[in-house]
């Protein structure tokens, strides 16, 4: 089986973090943003594994990086979502614009 080029992976991640960065700031619904930021996280993740296996196929460095953004991108969205939530029953909205204060 053919291996598929370097170049291909890095393109297809960076096609994946720009359209997280693009959702980031062209959206204002709180869920949206959320969802970019997973997504500039996992393009962040190919980049690791994939130069873990083209530069040093036989550590397992890049792999490690890779588990600990995942572990740390979890907790991220369970805060968040927690966040959201308590925002949504309050404002009865999850737009950014609408929720400006955060103090009771």
């Amino acid at each position: 089986m053919e291996q598929v080029p370097l170049v291909h992976i890095l393109i297809l991640s960076s096609i994946l973090f720009f359209l997280g960065v693009y959702g980031f700031f062209a959206r204002r619904n709180m869920l949206m943003m959320l969802m970019s930021t997973e997504l500039i996280l996992n393009s962040v993740n190919i980049n690791f594994i994939a130069f873990n296996k083209y530069l040093y196929p036989h550590q397992l460095e890049g792999m490690f990086f890779s588990m600990f953004i995942i572990t740390v991108a979890a907790g991220e969205v369970s805060l968040a979502i927690a966040i959201i939530i308590n925002l949504y029953r309050r404002f009865k909205t999850v737009d950014v614009e609408d929720t400006t204060t955060m103090k009771y």
